[in-house]
């Protein structure tokens, strides 16, 4: 069995989703480090940030047991980006958001859309919400696909990190 197999917290046809890890700091930046790739955010992230970054998120796995998780290609291994469950500190209180961000060679194959819904089937299955929300900027068109495809709506808009964004639900 491969040490991605080992460590696999959820799989789906193409993709193994596992904890991150302090090593993958190099791939985690080259897409969080790239202006195209975080257009939607207020800046890329240095590498330091996503060093934190994975600390930080590498606590909250302790803690609860998901978090952001590594995605991998089944097929070869190779790191492709992240998706997962955050719990977010919003104007109406806590919500667990289901989040991705993929390194832009790996856009337009459905990589995302496979990866956000495994995270939200787990999230129904173990984490105990009767719902789970992405927050996405209005002008985001990809993500906003990712989240129609998995079946989330628009509820409403709240300035989030002092930021418009679209709150979108998809309840159990």
């Amino acid at each position: 069995m491969s040490t991605a197999a080992q460590s696999a917290i959820i799989e789906t046809p193409r993709l193994t989703l596992r904890f991150l890890r302090p090593d993958d700091l190099d791939a985690m930046h080259a897409y969080l480090g790239d202006p195209e790739t975080m257009k939607f955010y207020p800046a890329p992230y240095s590498r330091e940030f996503v060093q934190q970054g994975i600390t930080k998120n590498l606590e909250r796995c302790a803690k609860c047991g998901y978090g952001l998780f590594g995605v991998e290609l089944k097929e070869s291994g190779k790191f492709i980006g992240d998706c997962g469950l955050v719990w977010q500190d919003l104007p109406t209180g806590e919500e667990l958001e289901v989040g991705y961000h993929f390194h832009r060679d790996h856009w337009g194959k459905g990589y995302a859309t496979e990866a956000a819904k495994a995270c939200i089937e787990y999230a129904f299955a173990n984490t105990g919400v009767d719902h789970v929300i992405s927050l996405i900027r209005p002008e985001n068109v990809p993500s906003r696909r990712v989240a129609e495809r998995n079946g989330l709506r628009v509820l409403r808009q709240v300035v989030w990190k002092e930021i418009l964004h679209d709150v979108w639900e998809l309840r159990k």
